[in-house]
């Protein structure tokens, strides 16, 4: 693990848990923030009614995904500041496997290659505050067999959980916000900025 990629933050979890909240409020206190890929494939695949949806073929939405964080993690990296991201590419391992997909051997090794910070910080289902949208259309329980998928991915490829308080999203900032904070002082020269 390098330098720079104990700086990319991952928050993972099922949808519905407040994850894009969370890293709403990092952007607006002025962090860095890397936007999920699966929301932004489904509204660009929507406005061309293209065949890269959840529900038309997963294994092409798949493959865009990897390459959007591809791509995502490779412009965090220039960064001399710590980025959080919503999702990462082990998000894409737990989503096959919740399709009863195969993975394929590249997106193994790219959630291998592509390495983020070894914490990863896990929003659990949290059912007062899970809704549906036009491109959340799971139900509560496919939101919590989604999240068990996606943390046993991240588990698998060698990272720890842990997961968000189930709480207003000032005290879940500021949880994370302590965390690094721990994390970075503990890192060899650790005065980088968060």
């Amino acid at each position: 693990m390098t330098k720079t990629n104990e700086r990319l933050f991952v928050v993972t979890g099922g949808p519905g848990a407040g994850k894009t909240t969370l890293l709403t409020a990092l952007a607006a206190a002025g962090h860095r923030v890397a936007p999920e890929a699966g929301r932004a494939i489904i509204r660009d695949q929507l406005a061309i009614d293209g065949p890269a949806l959840p529900w038309r073929d997963r294994a092409l939405f798949a493959e865009l995904m990897l390459s959007f964080d591809m791509r995502s993690q490779g412009e965090a990296k220039a960064s001399p500041a710590a980025v959080f991201f919503d999702r990462g590419i082990p998000d894409t391992v737990g989503y096959l496997r919740l399709c009863g997909l195969e993975v394929p051997e590249h997106l193994d090794r790219a959630a291998r290659a592509f390495r983020y910070a070894r914490i990863v910080f896990a929003a659990p289902p949290w059912r007062e505050i899970y809704a549906q949208d036009a491109e959340r259309k799971q139900d509560f329980a496919e939101a919590e067999r989604t999240y068990d998928a996606v943390t046993a991915a991240y588990r698998d490829h060698g990272y720890e959980l842990v997961e968000l308080p189930r709480a207003d999203v000032a005290t879940r900032t500021a949880f994370v916000l302590e965390r690094v904070a721990s994390i970075r002082v503990s890192l060899p020269g650790g005065s980088d900025t968060i």
